[in-house]
């Protein structure tokens, strides 16, 4: 019974990886930024003029896997990186006006069969999924990896 549920959640977590790729692969196309990109622009939206580690712990990425990701943004214009006035050794990021642009264009980062389909839950369900989500992520040690690694399989079209 035990392998059998083991085999099962390995199952179903290989389908949502698989799912997660192709959704990856159609954001790429359409806009050009991997979804950790996106991830990364709206929580810079969301938080305003941030610190690296700030937006690191809102992203749940690595400090050092932002700075590769804001460096791609700034090399594209979307984001710019200035040192704080009153401490020098501070950085802070904002969103450029194209910045600002692209993620308002943005595709949606779950797609919208998914999205359709969680709004039919009931508030019960869908507080039962997320939490279920929450403890397999929990079992699987997630909270020590970079999601990042997980989510840039999309390579961006030239």
């Amino acid at each position: 019974m035990e392998n059998d549920h083991s085999a099962r959640i390995f199952k179903s977590i290989r389908r949502i990886v698989r799912a997660i790729d192709l959704r990856s692969r159609e954001v790429a196309r359409a806009s050009g930024l991997t979804i950790p990109q996106i991830v990364v622009l709206q929580g810079i939206n969301e938080l305003g003029e941030v610190t690296t580690s700030a937006l690191a712990k809102h992203a749940d990425l690595s400090s050092a896997t932002i700075v590769t990701i804001l460096d791609a943004l700034e090399k594209k214009g979307l984001v710019e990186r200035y040192r704080s006035g009153k401490d020098r050794r501070i950085v802070h990021t904002r969103l450029t006006e194209a910045g600002g642009s692209v993620l308002q264009s943005a595709p949606a980062l779950l797609h919208e069969d998914f999205k359709q389909a969680l709004a039919q839950k009931t508030p019960d369900d869908q507080e039962a999924i997320s939490a279920a989500l929450e403890q397999v992520a929990e079992m699987m040690n997630a909270h020590k990896l970079d999601a990042s690694t997980l989510l840039t399989t999309a390579t961006i079209p030239k």
